[in-house]
């Protein structure tokens, strides 16, 4: 692993260092070149990304003589391997027929026209050489043969020709389609389709209630924002059963959210709960990264404030000798049958998500280099058709979504915003019909769909809150009357108690002579007992007139 903290490179970064990691790459590979990489970083540079990946295969070789020294001491003999022998004559007879007519099959235009046409060559191979399977295991050989023969077939029309089977160039994307706001119910939505691969992208925002639990080594933990990839059987052709996530809905999912996550803004700024899934409806290669740029397409429609777009490239890899050719958005039969996966997310300012795997015996520098270039110059071509799309987050939040309204309390005030078994919270909500939500920081999420509910329960929480001042004057609403005077309330859920004595001027025989229920009385707060509660008095108000400080 390597993080870059603080502006240096660090090998094996700790718990607290990866937590301020600008980049943090899990990297392996051989003495001689990079074979695997996954992470993710906050906009870094391409340049940052090389300089990491040379870091990290330097601290490589270290480790693997290590493990030469112990396999020395300590290893054990390799069993030996004899691989199965293909019949030569057999393996001559396919080749003359397939070769001349392979090629014809791997233009045709379309994923599944194309399947269709090396199917049908197929069976017609199988049935021109061997149409009875004898000896037995025939067939299986000349499976084995055509699968050869379409691969290098495929290898040398991009090394020999740059051409690839849709007929693109090497560093060609295929044409885009984006659409914003294509499901009218959901809080925001997007359709991205990049060639023969769609994905279908919905935004949903939610409360705190809504946050994942996570209960992991490192201590209980609650995660806000979530992003689900969904891979059904039809968007590749095919009819099985719809069981529980899998590798690549697990895998596909963790990337796209990697990706994402460095520009979800913080909670103090946009206080919900996000959940974005992406059903992909047709795949042929790169549905990962068509479920970044259609989660951040998505993003925008349902008005989460994020700063800019993020777009992601499959690149790919065709490797013999020493000639070597980069593909820009590979087909999922170049990723079969090429020497590498190599998946780059990002912004315009730089990369938030890098994920490669190598077949071959790895990847050198200037490769790294070149495929991270042309990543970069096919995420801006992305990002160009993306922002004529949807330029910046709507102003507005789906009028399904709930609205969270936020307001700070002094945390010694929660408890007297709870009340005493819960009183208080619940007479609020059942009066307004919001949620509320406390923090143990004083931070106060009202949800409601109704902005005059909110705007009620804040004022009812404010007034709760609101410090009162001795010799200041409130207007304030009988709410109750007794033989010995009156219960007012001069803020909404605080009352005091307003004595017979300080009424009026005169003497009354009944608080009922002068005040009743409902009526509406200026008073003064002229003591404030060890509890909190305040004394009042309205002759003193009366005295005191338009020279004391009213509320």
């Amino acid at each position: 692993r390597v993080g870059y903290v603080n502006g240096k490179l660090v090998v094996m970064p700790d718990a607290d260092q990866t937590e301020e990691a600008e980049l943090n790459f899990v990297v392996a590979g051989t003495d001689d070149a990079v074979v695997m990489v996954e992470g993710g970083a906050k906009e870094v540079p391409e340049s940052l990304v090389v300089e990491a990946l040379e870091f990290a295969h330097n601290e490589i070789k270290r480790i693997n003589a290590i493990q030469r020294e112990l396999v020395e001491k300590a290893g054990k003999p390799k069993r030996e391997f004899t691989p199965p022998e293909i019949d030569q004559s057999l393996k001559e007879r396919v080749i003359q027929y397939v070769t001349p007519r392979i090629k014809d099959a791997l233009l045709t235009e379309g994923k599944l026209k194309r399947q269709e046409a090396l199917d049908r060559l197929l069976e017609e191979t199988l049935q021109e050489i061997a149409p009875e399977d004898e000896p037995p295991g025939t067939h299986k050989q000349i499976k084995e043969i055509f699968h050869d023969i379409e691969k290098e077939t495929v290898r040398r029309m991009i090394l020999d020709e740059g051409r690839r089977v849709d007929g693109r160039r090497p560093d060609e994307v295929r044409p885009i389609y984006c659409r914003v706001g294509f499901l009218p119910r959901v809080h925001g939505s997007a359709l991205f389709v990049r060639g023969e691969t769609q994905a279908l992208v919905s935004t949903t925002l939610g409360t705190s209630e809504d946050e994942q639990k996570i209960d992991s080594l490192e201590g209980e933990s609650f995660k806000r924002f979530m992003l689900h990839y969904n891979f059904p059987p039809f968007s590749v052709g095919e009819v099985k059963r719809l069981g529980a996530p899998g590798r690549r809905e697990i895998g596909h999912g963790a990337l796209a959210e990697r990706a994402l996550t460095p520009l979800i803004p913080p909670k103090e700024k946009f206080p919900y709960t996000i959940r974005v899934v992406s059903d992909i409806l047709e795949s042929n290669g790169s549905s990962s990264m068509a479920t970044v740029c259609g989660a951040s397409l998505a993003l925008m429609d349902a008005g989460v404030p994020v700063d800019t777009h993020v777009a992601g490239v499959a690149m790919g890899l065709v490797l013999e000798g020493d000639k070597a050719v980069v593909l820009t958005d590979i087909l999922g039969m170049e990723d079969h049958l090429g020497d590498m996966d190599f998946k780059v997310a990002g912004t315009r300012k730089g990369i938030t998500a890098f994920q490669m795997d190598c077949k071959t015996a790895g990847i050198t520098k200037d490769i790294m280099a070149k495929a991270l270039e042309q990543a970069r110059e096919a995420r801006l071509h992305i990002l160009d058709i993306m922002k004529n799309t949807i330029d910046y987050p709507r102003k507005e939040l789906s009028p399904y979504a709930p609205r969270i309204f936020t307001m700070q309390i002094n945390p010694d005030k929660i408890r007297d915003v709870i009340g005493v078994g819960g009183k208080v919270i619940r007479s609020i909500i059942e009066e307004t019909g919001v949620k509320i939500d406390i923090e143990d920081t004083g931070l106060v999420h009202i949800i409601s769909n109704d902005q005059a509910s909110a705007m009620k329960a804040k004022e009812i929480i404010e007034g709760i809150t609101k410090e009162l001042e001795v010799g200041a004057i409130y207007t304030g609403k009988v709410k109750k009357v007794v033989d010995f005077g009156a219960f007012v309330e001069i803020m909404p859920g605080v009352e005091g108690l307003l004595h017979i004595s300080q009424i009026s001027d005169k003497r009354i025989n009944k608080v009922t002579d002068v005040l009743n229920v409902g009526d509406e009385v200026p008073v003064m707060v002229i003591e404030i007992d060890e509890l909190g509660r305040p004394r009042l008095s309205r002759k003193e108000a009366l005295r005191a007139g338009r020279g004391a400080k009213t509320f």
